[in-house]
């Protein structure tokens, strides 16, 4: 079993900053893309960054610039740093993962979400 599992988020003054974590267990034999995504009440999920296993990224334009997606491969972690928070940022965030295990094909796994919230 692969499990994801999302920390650090919480309350922040627009303005300030979190970093969120998640990381990766099971009996895993590689981690390929991994990815933070959010949902906002009433809309739909969102792709906020991406990371390759090789350590490219990617962002969405809203939030390039404030934050910075990394991993470290040997901890099969996750983070986001999210600076410069604004009220638009509040979301429940959510970890991806694209995971091989023994015996099987490389597929996505999600973490159960950590909230963040940004007051106006």
């Amino acid at each position: 079993q692969v499990q994801l599992v999302e920390s650090g988020g919480g309350l922040v003054q627009p303005g300030g900053s979190l970093r969120l974590s998640c990381a990766a267990s099971g009996r895993i034999i590689s981690i390929y893309n991994m990815a933070w995504y959010r949902q906002a009440p009433e809309k739909q999920r969102e792709l906020v960054a991406v990371i390759t296993s090789d350590g490219r990224t990617n962002y969405a334009d809203s939030v390039k610039g404030r934050f910075t997606i990394s991993r470290d491969n040997v901890k099969n972690t996750m983070y986001l740093q999210m600076n410069s928070l604004k009220p638009e940022d509040t979301a429940v965030y959510y970890c991806n993962g694209r995971i091989s295990r023994y015996g099987e094909m490389p597929r996505d796994y999600w973490g159960q979400g950590t909230q963040v919230t940004v007051p106006s």
